[in-house]
C-alpha cells in the first residue's frame, strides 16, 4: 500500500464553470476543512468567470488544481449554456484522471464530490477505488424534483409546456406556469431537452446528493425527494452556503461602499444580474429609464448588452464589462442621475454591498447564489430571471416565500420602463415593499439559525461527513 503524506481524510471536489457553481462548492470545501477536520483539493475547469475572486483566503488544507484548457471551437456560439458546460466537463475528464492519480498517491482520499455537470468523473472515482462519490447541486430542491419528475411530465403533456393551460405541479413544490420551467423545457424538440429527460440517471450514480438549500424553505420538496418516489439517492439539504468574508485588500476600488456610506439607511437599490448575466440593448435602455423615472437611489453593476441575435443563456460565460457606460446607456442618463445613482462597470463586492446598512433592495437575476446572499443579509428582492432555473427560483421567491416582487413583461418579452418604475418604487417605499421586507427579515433569521450548531443544515452536514472519516 502506498504511503500517504497527508493523514487527514481528503476529499476531491470538482465544480463546473461559472461563479454560481464555483462559489458554493468552495464554501462546501471550507466547511469540510474548518468544521470537520478534512483536507480537500478543488479541480477547477478553466472556462469559468474569474475563479480567483471566489478562491481568496482559502484555508491551508484546501489545494487547488486548474484543469487543462479544453477545445470548444466545434461548438456554435449559440450553444445552450448547459450543453456547453457539459462539454467542458466531459472534455476535462482526462485531466481529472491525471490529477486524481497524483492526489491518491499522496493523500488518504475518502470521497469525491462532483457538480451536477461533472458526474462523468464518478467513473474515475471508481477506477481509483474511491467508493464514496456524492453529487453537489448548487441550487434548490425544486430543481432536483423537476429533474426526477421530467419524464412523467413528458408523458403527461404533448404540447410545448408554455402552452399548457393552468399551472404545472412539481411534487413538493409551489405550482408553476409552463413558461417558468427551466431552460431545457422551453423546446421539446432539442437535444438539450432529450438530455434533460435522462439527467436523473446520472444523478443516481452518486451515493447521495447535496443541495444548497435548507429544510425551512423547501421542506415539501425535500420530503418528497427522500420519500423514495423515484428511488433516488438520499438528498441532504446543507445550505445556505454562500461566500464568506471579504476580498483581500482593495475591495472598494470603484468606490461602491463609499457611495453607500453617504446614503440614508435602506435607501439604495442594488442592481446586478450576476457575473454572467446580460440584457439586450433595448432592455438595457428600458431598465435605465425605469430607474431614472422611479427617483430612487441605485447602485448598478453594468454588463455590456447581449448581441441582437443572442439569447441571454448563450452569453453566460462571455458577458463583458463595459469600459465606457455612456456608450450603452441612454444619452444623458449618467448626468441626469449623478446625484441619485452610481453605475459600476467591473466587479462589485456583492456581499459587502448587500450587508451595507444603506442597501434596501436587490434587483436580481435570481441566480441561487445571489438569492441566498440576499436572504442571509435580509435584503428584499425584485425578481428578474434570465435563464437556467432562475425562472423557477423567481416563482419560489414571489409565490412561496413572498420575499420578492416581479415585474411583468410586455407581449414582446421586454419589461417596460413604466413597469420597472412602478415595481422599484413599490419595493423601496410602498406597502407591498414593506411586507416583503418584513418576510425577508424573518427568513434571514431562519437561514442564519439553520447553519448554527444544532440547526438542521449543520446537523445534516455533520451526519454525512463524519461517516467519511471511517474510510
Amino acid at each position: 500500500m502506498e504511503e500517504h503524506t497527508d493523514l487527514l481524510p481528503h476529499v476531491i471536489i470538482i465544480p463546473s464553470p461559472g461563479m454560481g457553481h464555483l462559489i458554493p462548492i468552495t464554501e462546501f470545501a471550507k466547511r469540510l476543512v474548518l468544521d470537520h477536520g478534512f483536507s480537500a483539493t478543488l479541480l477547477i475547469p478553466t472556462e469559468t468567470n474569474s475563479p480567483f475572486e471566489a478562491l481568496i483566503s482559502l484555508p491551508r488544507d484546501i489545494n487547488t488544481i486548474f484543469l487543462s484548457p479544453v477545445d470548444l471551437s466545434d461548438l456554435s456560439k449559440d450553444t445552450e449554456i448547459g450543453t456547453r458546460i457539459t462539454a467542458t466537463m466531459n472534455r476535462s475528464l482526462p485531466s481529472v484522471s491525471d490529477s486524481v492519480r497524483t492526489i491518491t498517491s499522496t493523500h488518504r482520499v475518502v470521497c469525491m464530490v462532483v457538480d451536477l455537470f461533472s458526474t462523468g468523473a464518478i467513473d474515475i472515482a471508481n477506477e481509483f477505488s474511491i467508493n464514496n462519490a456524492y453529487i453537489f447541486i448548487s441550487s434548490t430542491a425544486m430543481l432536483l424534483s423537476s429533474i426526477y419528475h421530467a419524464p412523467k411530465l413528458d408523458q403527461a403533456y404533448s404540447c410545448e409546456y408554455r402552452d399548457v393551460p393552468g399551472l404545472i405541479q412539481i411534487p413538493g413544490c409551489v405550482p408553476i406556469r409552463g413558461a417558468d420551467l427551466m431552460n431545457p423545457f422551453e423546446d421539446r424538440k432539442t437535444e438539450a431537452y432529450a438530455s434533460f429527460l435522462q439527467c436523473w440517471k446520472k444523478l443516481n450514480l452518486g451515493k447521495g446528493i447535496f443541495i444548497n438549500s435548507f429544510e425551512e424553505i423547501e421542506y415539501g420538496a425535500i420530503e418528497v425527494l427522500n420519500g423514495k418516489q423515484w428511488d433516488n439517492p438520499p438528498v441532504y439539504a446543507i445550505g445556505p452556503l454562500t461566500r464568506t468574508g471579504v476580498r483581500d485588500g482593495g475591495s472598494d476600488e470603484l468606490g461602491c461602499l463609499k457611495y453607500l456610506d453617504n446614503q440614508p439607511p435602506s435607501s439604495v437599490l442594488f442592481v446586478s444580474f450576476g457575473s454572467g448575466g446580460t440584457l439586450s440593448g433595448e432592455q438595457l435602455t428600458e431598465l435605465a429609464l425605469g430607474l431614472e423615472m422611479s427617483n430612487q437611489r441605485f447602485l448598478w453593476f453594468l454588463k455590456s448588452p447581449a448581441p441582437i441575435d443572442k439569447a441571454a443563456s448563450t452569453c453566460y460565460l462571455s458577458a463583458q464589462s463595459v469600459e465606457d457606460p455612456s456608450v450603452v446607456l441612454p444619452k444623458g442618463f449618467l448626468d441626469r442621475t449623478l446625484d441619485s445613482g452610481m453605475v459600476v462597470s467591473s466587479w462589485a463586492p456583492q456581499v459587502e454591498i448587500l450587508s451595507h446598512k444603506s442597501t434596501g433592495g436587490f434587483l436580481s437575476h435570481c441566480g441561487w447564489n445571489s438569492t441566498l446572499e440576499s436572504i442571509l443579509q435580509g435584503v428584499p428582492l425584485i425578481a428578474w430571471p434570465l435563464f437556467a432555473e432562475q425562472t423557477m427560483n423567481a416563482v419560489m421567491l414571489t409565490e412561496n416565500m413572498k420575499v420578492a416582487l416581479r415585474p411583468k413583461p410586455m407581449e414582446n418579452g421586454i419589461i417596460g420602463r413604466d413597469e420597472i418604475c412602478k415595481v422599484v418604487k413599490e419595493l423601496m417605499e410602498g406597502e407591498e415593499g414593506k411586507k416583503v421586507k418584513r418576510k425577508m427579515g424573518e427568513l434571514k433569521s431562519v437561514a442564519t439559525s439553520t447553519l448554527a450548531e444544532g440547526g438542521s443544515s449543520f446537523k445534516t452536514f455533520a451526519k454525512v461527513v463524519n461517516v467519511w472519516k471511517k474510510y
